[in-house]
């Protein structure tokens, strides 16, 4: 069983029903972000379907090789952040705020690759709207995939910089020696958090990049 904190908050009984209350909340509020990704996942594969050969032209408009990497570098982010979860239940300070500022800084290259590859679709007129040119038979279903692309992808790095934002407060609370092998229920929580986030880049990678490997 992981530890728990010895003194609850006063609207819990005991330690461990704060611990679990914890966890639960975390799990209603993915499951709310899964029912949410779900909506905009299955818009795409409908229109996915209706519109094969425009969806995958346009996909070739994206850049393989970034979108490669940062999923590379999610997984990895995957794994310090693990490492991270690991270091507070075996209170190691030291290793807790280093993992913690590792998957801060992954999330951050992840952001600037993102930020970079939307910039090279800017520059080449693919934002959908009156300034949108594509070069092709399937402007206008090229136009409906960039605004699922976009919506998606914007969604997800959201996510991905709220994330970073948590692992800032959460490195100057670990840096005020907050947690401990009896406390550490913040970490663990948030560890889920992000491992969501990864695993929905995992989904949008293969949607979004690699359509003419699955058509």
């Amino acid at each position: 069983m992981a530890a728990v904190p010895s003194v609850p908050a006063e609207q819990f009984e005991d330690a461990e029903q704060q611990r679990e209350a914890s966890s639960f909340g975390m799990w209603v509020f993915l499951i709310t972000e899964i029912m949410f990704f779900g909506g905009l996942f299955l818009s795409y594969t409908i229109y996915r379907v209706i519109y094969t050969e425009a969806f995958a032209d346009a996909s070739r408009h994206l850049d393989l090789t970034l979108g490669t990497i940062n999923t590379a570098v999610l997984i990895c982010s995957s794994f310090t952040m693990a490492l991270a979860v690991h270091s507070a239940q075996t209170g190691r300070r030291r290793l807790l705020m280093t993992f913690l500022l590792a998957t801060m800084i992954i999330g951050l290259v992840f952001l600037t690759i993102k930020f970079t590859e939307w910039s090279h679709e800017i520059d080449d007129n693919l934002v959908p709207g009156h300034g949108f040119i594509y070069p092709g038979p399937y402007t206008q279903p090229a136009k409906l995939f960039f605004s699922l692309y976009f919506l998606m992808t914007g969604v997800h790095g959201l996510h991905v910089f709220i994330g970073v934002c948590v692992l800032a407060v959460l490195f100057v609370l670990a840096w005020r020696n907050h947690f401990s092998p009896q406390y550490h229920t913040p970490i663990e929580v948030f560890g889920l958090y992000w491992h969501f986030v990864d695993i929905v880049w995992l989904f949008l990678y293969p949607l979004l990049y690699l359509i003419d490997v699955y058509r």
